[in-house]
């Protein structure tokens, strides 16, 4: 919010010498963050001038200009230069005579873009200075011609300084508003907490204007589909004022204003509108009278209904946008902007001033779902000051009157069904017990006055009824939050709290962090990607059979290609590899730990009832909550490709591949102290026959925890990456219910070892990791480990065989073993592998 100081000051009394940096200094000490100082970039001399003389030359171009002459300073006064009272000065525009008073810019002076004026020699004469437009001075955007300070009511004497007859000598500051703090988007709520700031008297505008008793305008709030409850317009007024001339320019103080404020004048009737919405808070519409159509109905959008707003698109209307309609149809989306069938125009003479209050929640959902947001929504969104519409609507027709030359009628309506605000309980001590300060009872009944509530003593505490133009203020905390403010938060000691004892991780706190340590520490880098993926890629990665899968809807997702909630990490993490590739980063590693949507059916998740903010849900709202939300377990995946190992002297460049995947499976597995059994599997994400399906015991079943392997390669070439994606994706909620709490370790045996090799034939379908799992099933205890050294197949074999290798390691806690020991167990296991698979011992 901006806010010119000269506007300020009409509302508290703001010292003269009130700088821009001391206004900044008192908000922020109630709570507003500053933004930045605006000020006119005009600089130097700037003055009034009266034409005295106008000869019209035409140049050997065809264009004609004027060489005049110009009184700058009183007759036989230097100017505000230090030169002649008389200048001669070249301008190209036509739209003044002799005799008129101009805005003259002296050498010297700078106009906005840094434009420094000097005499300069043109079209065969020294132009001493430079009759100036509406542009030129940064006030408007009229550029047809110089500006004659008449026709916008001025006639003041050559020679005065014409910043101030312009607001150009005027400064505003800006600052942040919370979207708590609604109020303060007006004039009049910053001139209120400034008053707060320093003890200023403050003097309210709403109580200084009247409004006139109106009626015969038909209005009807018809809403059967209203949000949390709240019916779309709780109060609509309407004023009508005729003979209204909308080309009259706007005054030179209200642009000036609207332009320091941010706001670019249009025309004298919406920059009345404006300016009211800047001073009072109240966004106000004004409605070409002669082209609506019988009376005014604000209700939901009609199935399949358009609109053309005044940005003349046309949107197509949602049933749950609220709308002003007339007998034709909607003509306005309520609280966002109008349309354009009753727009004003130079034609417009008959005006419809409203001023509402349109319910929050609505306006917000209105202007993100068309993407319309709206200096009126702005204030809508956060509330508005029940008690301001009638004063707003009879401040506009006051100016429509004033300066557009209307008279206002007594046609329009005043419909009102507003909430008094509820009053709260504050208990004694409950300030002080929260904001860790001491505060008195008087100081804080005092201030809770001051803020505008109206406060009571009650047993054990005090009752209080927060003012209309506070909504926010709703339960005890948010009235101690403002005592703080009011009283300073310097009050507030700065003390370092004790943590509690006994308290610490979770279990599962900590081996989370174990993983994401052991994956960090290992050079794979972690990151943090949007949860919003599309339908497209929840049905590849998210389920392995391809089958379709049901998916967590947006109501109002950010991008319409990204409007479901991920049941894989995958997504995430390939957009992450492909932006990296894309910047010359070939060998990219990364992971992510984070949460996925697994609903098991399409349906909307939510509750109906929020708890309100500072009560404790009961047990009954917090199941709710609880169901109404689908399965969000916690996965861990990652994804590298590229070079795992770049070429450098005596050393190969190596990418990576399927075998990574099973390295990072394996520290995940380390730091967790979880068996992770990988199997082949498939995965319709994954290469087939590079696809691992990783499988973990829990309560006595095998269930799949994730995959690990390479995606197909034309996920990598329809991206623009390499074909081989190395990926893993785990279930770690999964992998941590499943991982052993104690560790069981075995002594290292100081007895040697014997170590024997095994080659078995089998069918080459036949995974090699279950023949492993046999052979070490049937050896027994005496076997120390296995492994697989070599996979035959070729010559001396059928097609449909392979020839496994494997060497074994057997060793004895408290003996030297035998060769026919060893040669015992191995036996074994080959009977085992015989038995569930048909091997066959090769010699």
């Amino acid at each position: 919010m901006r806010i010119p100081l000269s506007w300020l000051a009409e509302y508290v009394d703001l010292p003269a010498e009130t700088t821009p940096e001391q206004l900044h200094a008192a908000l922020v000490s109630v709570g507003f963050e500053e933004e930045g100082i605006h000020r006119s970039e005009v600089q130097g001399p700037v003055v009034v001038g009266q034409v005295l003389e106008r000869v019209p030359e035409e140049q050997t171009n065809g264009k004609t200009i004027n060489w005049c002459q110009v009184r700058v300073a009183p007759e036989g006064e230097r100017a505000a230069d230090g030169g002649e009272d008389v200048r001669g000065i070249v301008c190209g525009a036509h739209n003044f005579e002799v005799g008129d008073k101009v805005v003259v810019t002296l050498p010297g002076a700078v106009l906005p873009g840094g434009f420094a004026i000097a005499a300069r020699k043109t079209y065969g004469h020294v132009s001493d200075g430079m009759i100036a437009s509406v542009r030129e001075l940064g006030i408007g955007e009229d550029h047809d011609g110089i500006l004659v300070l008449s026709r916008i009511g001025l006639d003041p004497e050559p020679g005065a300084d014409a910043k101030p007859l312009l607001g150009l000598d005027d400064s505003a500051v800006e600052v942040n508003v919370t979207p708590d703090r609604g109020y303060a988007f007006s004039i009049r709520g910053i001139a209120r907490e400034y008053s707060h700031a320093t003890g200023a008297s403050f003097r309210d505008p709403v109580f200084a204007i009247t409004p006139g008793e109106v009626s015969g305008f038909s209005v009807t709030v018809k809403d059967e589909a209203p949000i949390h409850g709240n019916i779309g317009s709780s109060i609509f007024t309407t004023r009508v004022v005729r003979g209204v001339d909308p080309t009259r320019p706007t005054p030179q103080w209200m642009a000036s204003r609207l332009g320091l404020a941010g706001i670019r004048p249009i025309s004298l009737v919406v920059d009345i509108t404006n300016y009211v919405m800047l001073e009072l808070g109240n966004p106000v519409h004004g409605y070409d009278l002669d082209r609506l159509t019988g009376g005014i109905t604000v209700r939901r959008a009609l199935p399949k209904e358009t609109l053309v707003t005044l940005d003349e698109n046309t949107r197509k209307l949602d049933p749950e946008d609220l709308v002003i309609a007339d007998e034709s149809g909607a003509i306005g989306l309520a609280g966002v902007m109008g349309g354009a069938s009753t727009e004003i125009t130079d034609a417009t003479s008959n005006v419809l001033v409203e001023a509402a209050i349109f319910d929050p929640v609505s306006v917000a959902r209105t202007q993100r779902r068309h993407r319309l947001p709206s200096e009126a929504a702005k204030r809508f969104e956060r509330g508005v000051d029940p008690l301001v519409p009638r004063a707003a609507s009879q401040r506009v027709v006051d100016l429509l009157v004033e300066l557009a030359g209307g008279t206002a009628d007594t046609l329009g309506s005043m419909l009102e069904n507003s909430v008094s605000p509820e009053p709260i309980f504050l208990a004694d001590g409950f300030v002080t017990g929260l904001i860790g300060a001491e505060f008195t009872d008087h100081e804080i009944h005092s201030t809770l006055e001051l803020i505008g509530s109206t406060v009571s003593p009650s047993p054990g505490g005090l009752t209080v009824t927060p003012p209309t133009w506070r909504p926010d203020l709703t339960f005890p905390a948010a009235l101690a939050e403002e005592v703080a403010r009011i009283i300073g938060y310097d009050r507030i000691p700065s003390i370092l709290p004790v943590a509690p004892p006994g308290r610490g991780f979770t279990r599962e706190q900590k081996l989370r962090r174990a993983v994401a340590d052991a994956l960090a520490n290992a050079g794979t880098v972690e990151i943090q990607s949007y949860p919003f993926t599309s339908p497209e890629a929840n049905n590849l990665y998210g389920s392995p059979a391809g089958d379709g899968v049901a998916s967590v809807k947006l109501a109002n997702p950010l991008d319409s290609e990204a409007g479901v909630m991920r049941r894989s990490l995958l997504p995430g993490l390939l957009q992450a590899v492909q932006r990296n590739h894309s910047r010359g980063l070939t060998g990219v590693s990364l992971f992510e730990l984070g949460t996925v949507f697994l609903p098991e059916r399409e349906e909307n998740y939510g509750v109906t009832e929020i708890p309100r903010v500072g009560e404790h849900p009961s047990r009954e709202v917090l199941e709710a909550i609880h169901a109404s939300v689908p399965p969000q377990p916690r996965f861990i995946s990652a994804l590298a490709t590229g070079p795992a190992v770049f070429k450098q002297p005596d050393l190969e460049q190596r990418l990576f591949d399927w075998t990574d995947s099973l390295d990072i499976v394996r520290q995940i597995e380390m730091a967790l102290a979880v068996n992770i059994e990988v199997r082949q599997g498939s995965h319709q994400a994954f290469h087939p026959g590079r696809t691992a399906e990783l499988v973990v015991e829990l309560d006595s079943s095998k269930i799949v925890a994730g995959y690990a392997g390479e995606l197909l390669p034309s996920i990598g070439g329809d991206m623009k990456l390499p074909h081989r994606l190395a990926a893993v994706e785990l279930n770690l909620d999964l992998l941590i219910a499943a991982a052993r709490t104690r560790v069981d370790y075995t002594p290292l045996s100081s007895y040697p070892a014997a170590v024997q090799d095994l080659t078995l034939v089998v069918a080459a379908e036949t995974p090699a990791a279950d023949v492993l799992v046999a052979v070490a099933s049937g050896a027994g205890e005496l076997l120390e480990d296995a492994r697989l050294v070599d996979d035959y197949r070729g010559s001396g074999l059928e097609e449909s065989q392979k020839a496994l290798t494997f060497a074994l390691r057997f060793r004895a806690p408290d003996r030297t073993l035998t060769a026919a020991e060893a040669n015992e167990a191995k036996l074994a296991g080959v009977a085992l592998a015989v038995t569930r698979y048909g091997a066959i011992l090769r010699e």
